[in-house]
């Protein structure tokens, strides 16, 4: 194909996203009638050729039942992630490119109880969240004329104001990760991802992508913000074979020394399989008011929990 004949391709291709690609406008993100995301980039920008990348969007599973199946996930952990959903607990999923982030998010959010209103925030769709009360928005382009642009901060808040029980962002990769945990932290659940190459690193990124914002933003504020706001850190990676598998699932105590927020390991990876690790879930008081034995929920099968330590 010629680079014309290149050019016209991908103005078709965008006709049903509603986005453009011209000199003021050189990159694009935009989603396909097939679920697919389209990324392209034109001269001058590259050196040469326009650079076109469809990344094909397959969803192995649609519950945390179907990840055990694959491998991703072991049943214990399942039904411990299935529980603090339920409970309301606010979880953060973190992983490289490629590493399962969007599938996990998606089959934590069909644990989600079916009666909660649900509002979903994306730079453009790829969330499909098997719920009867959701609403899902996107970001927008500005026009021709400079102006009309919707970010992600944007929807953040004007999600607020449509009377969720829940918020999911896709994920945060810039100053609305503020906006998010201002959101959480109000008491109102959400769920969201991260790039990130540990859940130990998750917790580092959300502490800095708030400075963004602006210089009155300041690790005095968003530091306890982060430990008061999130409770869980699950975290995804891609192992030797090409297998996506969680390799753990990190808990926020609440509490900061020195500028570092407390976590607690509760399940980890020891000789490449998902187990349960010391640590407890911040918020017990939430399982048992839904009638839930956190420490049974906890309990390796075929063993009995050992009894909770001082302080948890």
């Amino acid at each position: 194909m010629t680079a014309g004949q290149i050019a016209d391709l991908v103005e078709r291709m965008l006709r049903t996203s509603g986005r453009r690609l011209d000199l003021s406008t050189p990159f694009v993100d935009a989603l396909m009638p097939d679920g697919s995301r389209l990324h392209v980039v034109i001269p001058d920008i590259t050196r040469r050729h326009l650079a076109l990348n469809i990344r094909k969007f397959v969803l192995q599973a649609h519950s945390l039942d179907e990840l055990v199946s694959l491998g991703t996930l072991t049943v214990h952990a399942a039904r411990f992630l299935e529980a603090a959903v339920a409970a309301g607990l606010n979880v953060i999923v973190s992983g490289g490119t490629q590493a399962g982030k969007t599938t996990l998010l998606n089959c934590l959010c069909a644990a989600i109880p079916p009666r909660e209103r649900v509002v979903s925030c994306e730079e453009v769709f790829e969330l499909k969240l098997p719920l009867p009360d959701v609403v899902s928005m996107q970001t927008r382009q500005p026009n021709l004329e400079g102006t009309g642009e919707i970010p992600l901060r944007r929807l953040v808040k004007e999600a607020l104001r449509m009377r969720p029980s829940r918020i999911i962002v896709g994920e945060v990769r810039q100053e609305e990760c503020l906006d998010l945990l201002i959101a959480l932290n109000s008491g109102l659940p959400g769920m969201c991802s991260i790039h990130a190459n540990s859940a130990r690193e998750a917790v580092i990124k959300l502490c800095t992508l708030p400075l963004l914002a602006g210089e009155n933003i300041g690790h005095a504020f968003v530091v306890p913000t982060v430990a008061s706001s999130v409770d869980l850190i699950v975290h995804t990676a891609t192992d030797h074979l090409g297998q996506r598998r969680v390799r753990e699932i990190v808990g926020l105590s609440g509490r900061v020394e020195g500028d570092v927020v407390e976590t607690a390991d509760i399940f980890t990876t020891r000789e490449d399989r998902l187990v349960r690790a010391e640590g407890y879930p911040p918020h017990p008081e939430r399982f048992t008011r839904l009638g839930l034995d956190l420490a049974a929920v906890l309990c390796p099968p075929g063993q009995e929990e050992p009894s909770r330590r001082a302080g948890h």
